[in-house]
């Protein structure tokens, strides 16, 4: 067993002509998939696996109910989702989930293909979270008033007279109007991290196409890279080849070529690439069933070889994500990651990565495991468990220098270890 199954315990027998759940893989990425023998998820299990997470942290946590705005967080607790990118800066969208399992769901107003719809994880779909300035303008405390009305007056038909409501991410006005009305209010980011952070066998299954689909983009975005290109011309094909096979989105511009690797979070634009220079990108791309997949590589493209530097700093990035790799097992303190395994020489520290490990689902997720250097005692005080899934991160850069290594893989924490759920290769230009 590499991550727990669940067989759906909310709402069983509930049969809705129409679920609303991730986008869906095409007919392209299905057929290779199939070519690959991998296993389709079953996205009902999925849904209802991730609705029992959370009502399963509410109770652990000892709140009533929890309150979500985030768009990714509606997307896990519900198996919905509605002009998601939009939402994350226009938040029309809220789910309230009480510690029973009781969903409702605030939807955009001309959404009636929604509305029509029978969710199988909500029971009561309305309108009317909205409480940002551009579609309330002035009259913004007065919808905040009318929603923190209608949470209240669910708490009262839930009988929950001690109105401990977790919240993870909500407009000003409405926190103070929730506020007003004696709730007690609890972080309810962190309940739904922890929510997220064990991943399903079947959740694993989605990852899996994710991670493949992702991989045949890349394989296709490297055949085409040529000197001439701008990194905006390279960077699209990914996002083509994302799109074609039923993707979503990339949450970085994160390419770069030449000596604009260096730095590291310079992002794509107009440079056109030269022969013999380097390519580095980090994928941070959401692809199939709404999966990210985290990956990084660092390319030569010319017709004649890596300088021995960039040889010995692409080698030590691999050793680097393959040594701390190792670490990866069941049981394992978040502190061990930070302090055991590689460590990097003093020569690259100051440019290092932002982190060693992070945690990935639907997007970046926790855990963060950072340097030794910016290590926080008790911020991560956990242990790995079966289920968990982790990028390894490298980035060899070196200070004023002129280039940059970036490499990432994608684990999955399992009962005795690790696996590598990442295949694509390294480039061998760099390995001899």
């Amino acid at each position: 067993m590499q991550a727990p199954s669940f067989k759906n315990k909310i709402n069983p027998g509930k049969a809705p002509e129409k679920i609303n759940v991730f986008s869906e893989p095409t007919e392209l990425a299905l057929k290779e998939w199939n070519n690959k023998g991998l296993q389709l998820p079953d996205v009902s299990i999925i849904n209802s696996y991730r609705k029992e997470q959370v009502v399963t942290q509410l109770k652990k946590n000892r709140v009533d109910a929890i309150l979500l705005f985030d768009p990714l967080n509606i997307r896990y607790a519900t198996g919905t989702s509605n002009m998601l990118l939009w939402n994350t800066h226009n938040p029309f969208r809220s789910c309230l989930i009480f510690d029973d399992g009781h969903c409702i769901l605030w939807d955009y107003q001309e959404s009636t293909h929604y509305l029509e719809s029978n969710y199988l994880y909500v029971d009561e779909v309305r309108t009317g979270a909205s409480m940002f300035y551009f579609a309330k303008g002035d009259n913004v405390k007065s919808a905040a008033e009318d929603f923190s009305h209608q949470v209240s007056q669910f708490f009262e038909k839930k009988r929950k007279n001690n109105k401990k409501l977790a919240i993870d991410k909500i407009m000003l006005d409405g926190f103070k109007s929730l506020e007003s009305r004696d709730f007690k209010i609890e972080n309810g980011e962190k309940i739904m991290e922890h929510a997220r952070s064990i991943k399903s066998a079947e959740e694993i299954k989605a990852m899996r196409c994710s991670i493949s689909a992702c991989e045949t983009s890349i394989n296709v975005m490297e055949k085409e890279t040529k000197p001439g290109m701008t990194e905006n011309d390279i960077w699209s094909i990914l996002h083509s080849e994302n799109i074609k096979r039923g993707g979503e989105w990339i949450e970085t511009r994160l390419l770069s070529s030449g000596t604009k690797t260096n730095p590291w979070f310079q992002e794509c634009g107009s440079r056109i690439l030269q022969n013999n220079e380097i390519v580095a990108f980090d994928t941070d791309l959401v692809g199939c069933y709404s999966m990210c997949t985290d990956i990084s590589r660092t390319w030569w493209i010319g017709d004649q070889e890596p300088t021995k530097e960039m040889k010995q700093d692409y080698q030590i990035a691999l050793e680097h994500i393959q040594k701390n790799a190792e670490l990866v097992a069941p049981g394992v303190h978040f502190k061990d990651l930070t302090f055991k395994g590689h460590q990097l020489d003093d020569m690259y520290k100051k440019q290092q990565y932002s982190c060693r490990f992070h945690g990935v689902g639907l997007c970046d997720e926790f855990p963060l495991i950072t340097y030794p250097e910016d290590y926080e005692e008790g911020a991560f005080d956990y242990v790995l468990q079966p289920g968990m899934t982790l990028c390894v991160e490298a980035l060899i850069s070196r200070e004023n220098g002129e280039f940059s290594i970036k490499l990432e893989d994608q684990l999955l924490v399992t009962d005795s270890g690790f696996e590598n759920l990442t295949s694509y290769p390294f480039d061998e230009k760099f390995l001899n």
